[in-house]
């Protein structure tokens, strides 16, 4: 048998480990009211910050002013949420409310996508008594740390000089919205109808309550929230489930054609399918460790994860307003897109974050306590510092 079937069993198991007996079509259906709920939950949230009013919402960000800290901000709110997904979809529904700027919620997506990659690298650490798969995995981890890190290096000061990716993503809604697209770019639709009436609902009911303008937006905040967060866990569950096997079978099949693009391919579809790159980037790391895939090979398939995580920004958009929550969305995209275009095409970048993930892991394979220290002062302590002296 081969090490990556021993990976994939032919039934999908739940958390308690008894097999699933849900069928398929049941699950996919679920999904689909997950997700209208998800919709809901984005307009939940525009219409509780719209109910505080502007000046609220200006001091509520106004000591985000800087871009550096804005990155800090989406790094540290994923790490806490521990899912960019969140992340992503409370800025495309704050941006669709008008109460936080494109200038702004641009480096917050961007430091969204460093943050999202702790949960791979904490995957890693179910090696640490293992050396040499241990450094293997840790490796495989970090290489996605490395390129989101240096992604955003790069592509963050080319945006803030040139703004090229506001541009065209402002470009985009326009053609959108002129072919018809308005579900996206903030006219009405059957969806966006059937999303406003439960929230119209929930207002209807918080006014004959008697609550104010604060009660409501708490509220709205508080439901919009809490229907984000279990739509999102659970669409993000029941996929796994769905997709049980058919993940670790199709990176295998499509690394032994050669990897490459395609190897980009089925990262992206992979991710768009179970709603979240940390499934994706999690399942390499147990197969590079094992020596199954070699880190050259699941370099492009981490990068397709980078890619297919942007569906639900563009998802989230549907539920909002104003077309600058499309256009937040498609700045995601193209953000992530470019990014893996530029860095996989040029082999000398491309080189760039295996070379100091493989020198990162040569250190943490002998000093263990390196490790901690990277985790906690990437992802926790620098946000914070930063968060902080830039305000």
């Amino acid at each position: 048998m081969h090490p990556v079937d021993q990976l994939a069993p032919e039934h999908a198991v739940s958390d308690e480990g008894s097999e699933d007996r849900f069928p398929t079509w049941a699950r996919v259906l679920f999904v689909v009211g997950l997700l209208y709920l998800f919709l809901v939950g984005i307009k939940a949230l525009e219409t509780g910050i719209k109910a505080f009013g502007s000046e609220f919402t200006d001091g509520l960000f106004e000591t985000v002013a800087n871009p550096i800290a804005g990155v800090f901000v989406g790094t540290l709110a994923t790490v806490l949420v521990q899912s960019s997904s969140v992340t992503t979809s409370t800025i495309v529904g704050l941006v669709g409310a008008g109460s936080l700027s494109l200038e702004i919620a641009v480096p917050m997506i961007m430091g969204a996508n460093i943050g999202t990659t702790v949960t791979n690298t904490l995957a890693s650490l179910g090696f640490l008594r293992r050396t040499k798969e241990f450094r293997l995995a840790f490796a495989g981890a970090t290489m996605h740390d490395f390129f989101n890190v240096c992604n955003v290096a790069v592509m963050l000061p080319l945006e803030l000089a040139t703004g090229f990716l506001t541009k065209i993503s402002e470009w985009m809604a326009e053609v959108m919205t002129d072919i018809g697209m308005s579900g996206f770019a903030g006219g009405d639709t059957p969806i966006k109808t059937a999303v406003k009436a439960p929230v119209k609902l929930l207002e209807g009911i918080l006014e004959n309550l008697g609550a104010n303008s604060d009660i409501t937006g708490i509220a709205m905040l508080a439901f919009g929230m809490a229907l984000i967060f279990f739509a999102l866990a659970y669409v993000t569950k029941n996929m796994r489930l769905v997709m049980a096997g058919r993940i670790e079978r199709s990176i295998n099949s499509v690394l032994m054609k050669g990897g490459g693009v395609s190897a980009i391919l089925i990262g992206t579809v992979m991710t768009v399918l179970v709603q979240s790159s940390s499934i994706t980037t999690s399942v390499l790391v147990p197969m590079i460790a094992a020596g199954v895939v070699t880190l050259r090979s699941a370099f492009p398939i981490t990068l397709g994860a980078n890619i297919g995580t942007t569906i639900t920004a563009l998802l989230a958009s549907l539920a909002t307003e104003s077309p600058a929550g499309l256009i937040i969305g498609l700045h995601h995209f193209l953000f992530n897109a470019i990014g893996v275009a530029v860095w996989y095409s040029i082999p000398t970048l491309r080189n760039i974050p295996l070379a100091l993930a493989q020198r990162l892991a040569v250190v943490a394979e002998v000093r263990k306590s390196i490790v901690i220290v990277y985790v906690v002062g990437l992802f926790i302590v620098v946000p914070i510092i930063g968060i902080l002296v830039l305000q």
